[in-house]
């Protein structure tokens, strides 16, 4: 009953497809329009690309198309159309078949239809056709709105549903890049953005071979990225950074900025905010902000020593978990998002200084945004910070071959801890996170929340493993892990987070702005802040081979997997808040 209330308070006020229910109030009915009166061309459709589409019709009719789409005339991507037409027309759209899932809908009915049902936020479109939601009066609804100099419509929500429609199913395929096997993450290699792309990133900045002739940190990758100590490695990281960005063609912003310590009163040096911009054709000041932190934890109390061999202690020279996977997934969608047309500026912001206390975030808000560009609104930030050890890994901590420490000598926490971040010694959830919120058993950014799960259930395809949380009943300190007990332990987690630890603390605290974060495993993952954060150790504990948990896959393909959930989540946010940024509800 709980998750049930939370659905509908979602439904209440989510934008454009999150609607209330609503019927057909006695629409009249017109000839009946059948599956085999339309023909969608190409008959499989290639899952993660954006690709033409043809729709022709043998009578004469209307057709929703309810995915990401890009309008031609604009050039910009908006979210769904709908197309009149007549006996022997067709149309050509480009069209993003949805990655994760195997199955477009596409919905037709009488010619000049305004009105037409949706899915609702917590479903796929295959699970809304399998249920005959398209038979149904009770759907959420969606009306159209002309488009603007013979452009092509758009959609808004509507409290008219239109009544039963025919709905047209298209298989979707993803490719797989040759070089790839499963094993290796060929599953998902391909696409707009990929989670194969994402870990060859992470492999390029974590490479700890050793390299006699860099003088710098003596390895292949970049290592040692320690903020505050003014050290060559880090530089040397910002300037690779750098480069990458301005080779996607952004244009790169960076940020210089003294730390003063509240201790001592000395000044620390800090490295680079490095951000590289996309700037908006329609409304350049409002800035869609999408970040991670690129600095590491630095060596503190004998930081070197291994973990796994004197417990734990404090640094690692790696950081391959926190934080070069989300400095990674912000390179990927950065490449992929530069060549797009955008109403509103994009910013792809790699911050400094996190570990010691989110100052690069907080210095680039305060000063940058506020001081030196107060006309800006950063509409929405979207957070990166150590993600990609959760679902679909899973089934019990690596043991042996290096690794162990903890109870039973392999799990450093196999506990539940009642508040801390939902976890056990099987399921490590993936975290989804918005805020701001200052109550745990309200949901206060109801838009932002629901545009994730619609997101999720569909293109990401995980309705099945996703779940909101919320804390009504609940005491404010243990809420988010009993309400996830109460929901029997959900491997992919939505929820409104109220005590902020990451760089998007500072987007709400400084700017009011609503942001959507990922995240994974944390404290119960043993090489936390350790020597052992590295690739290597990610690889380990995803892998299910052997365990009663999950599907049996290798770890570099269930990491990738991860990795491929989450950053297209992110790129999919990014196009909507395009066309409709989510504003801070109590502002």
């Amino acid at each position: 009953m709980a998750g049930s209330r939370v659905l509908q308070a979602i439904l209440l006020v989510t934008l454009m497809f999150l609607t209330p229910i609503s019927g057909c109030f006695g629409e009249n009915e017109s000839e009946v329009i059948r599956e085999n009166d339309v023909v969608v061309t190409p008959a499989i459709l290639s899952g993660g690309v954006f690709q033409g589409v043809t729709i022709s019709a043998d009578k004469d009719m209307s057709a929703f198309i309810p995915y990401l789409i890009q309008n031609e005339e604009t050039g910009f991507v908006q979210n769904s159309t709908v197309v009149d037409l007549n006996a022997g027309d067709s149309v050509l759209l480009q069209i993003l078949a949805p990655p994760r899932t195997d199955t477009a809908v596409i919905l037709v009915g009488e010619y000049g239809r305004e009105n037409w049902p949706v899915r609702t936020i917590d479903e796929s479109w295959r699970s809304w056709y399998a249920r005959d939601g398209f038979a149904m009066d009770d759907n959420p609804g969606v009306s159209r709105v002309a488009g603007v100099n013979e452009s092509i419509d758009t959609v808004t929500q509507s409290n008219l549903s239109g009544g039963p429609v025919t709905a047209v199913t298209v298989p979707i395929q993803r490719q797989m890049a040759a070089a790839y096997a499963e094993a290796d993450g060929g599953r998902h290699s391909m696409g707009l953005v990929d989670g194969r792309t994402v870990f060859n990133y992470i492999n390029v900045m974590s490479d700890d071979t050793p390299d006699p002739t860099d003088a710098i940190d003596g390895a292949v990758g970049y290592l040692d990225r320690w903020a505050g100590q003014g050290n060559a490695a880090y530089e040397d990281a910002a300037q690779y950074l750098i480069q990458t960005l301005e080779n996607f063609g952004l244009e790169v912003i960076t940020q210089r900025f003294v730390y003063d310590s509240l201790m001592t009163g000395a000044q620390n040096p800090e490295a680079y905010n490095i951000c590289g911009y996309r700037f908006g054709s329609v409304n350049p000041d409002k800035w869609m902000v999408f970040g991670a932190h690129f600095d590491i934890a630095p060596p503190v109390n004998g930081g070197m020593l291994d973990p796994h061999l004197f417990g734990r202690t404090y640094g690692t020279r790696v950081g391959a978990y926190d934080n070069t996977a989300g400095t990674s997934m912000v390179l990927s969608v950065a490449e992929a998002m530069a060549s797009y047309e955008t109403r509103n500026t994009m910013v792809f912001c790699l911050w400094s200084g996190e570990e010691g206390g989110k100052r690069g975030s907080d210095f680039w808000t305060d000063y940058w945004v506020k001081e030196d560009n107060p006309e800006v609104e950063v509409t929405n930030y979207v957070n990166l910070d150590m993600a990609g050890v959760n679902w679909p890994g899973g089934g019990g901590a690596p043991c042996g071959n290096g690794h162990g420490g903890g109870e039973g000598g392999c799990d450093p926490q196999p506990e539940i801890d009642p508040d801390g971040y939902p976890k056990d010694e099987e399921v490590w959830p993936m975290r989804v996170y918005i805020g701001p919120s200052l109550d745990h058993d309200v949901m206060n950014q109801p838009e932002m929340v629901g545009l994730a799960m619609w997101i999720g259930s569909d293109a990401i395809g995980v309705e099945e493993q996703m779940s909101p949380l919320l804390g009504a009943g609940y005491d404010a300190e243990t809420w988010k892990v009993d309400d996830w007990l109460a929901k029997d332990r959900p491997e992919i987690i939505v929820y409104e987070d109220t005590t902020a630890r990451s760089d998007h603390a500072t987007f709400q605290d400084n700017l009011g702005t609503v942001t959507m974060g990922f995240g994974g495993l944390v404290d119960g993952y043993w090489c936390y802040h350790q020597t052992c954060d590295t690739i290597d150790e990610m690889v380990d504990w995803m892998d299910t081979t052997g365990k009663d948990y999950g599907e049996e896959r290798s770890g570099t393909s269930n990491l990738v997997d991860a990795l491929d959930t989450i950053t297209w989540w992110a790129t999919y946010s990014f196009f909507h808040l395009d066309e409709q940024p989510i504003r801070n509800a109590y502002l």
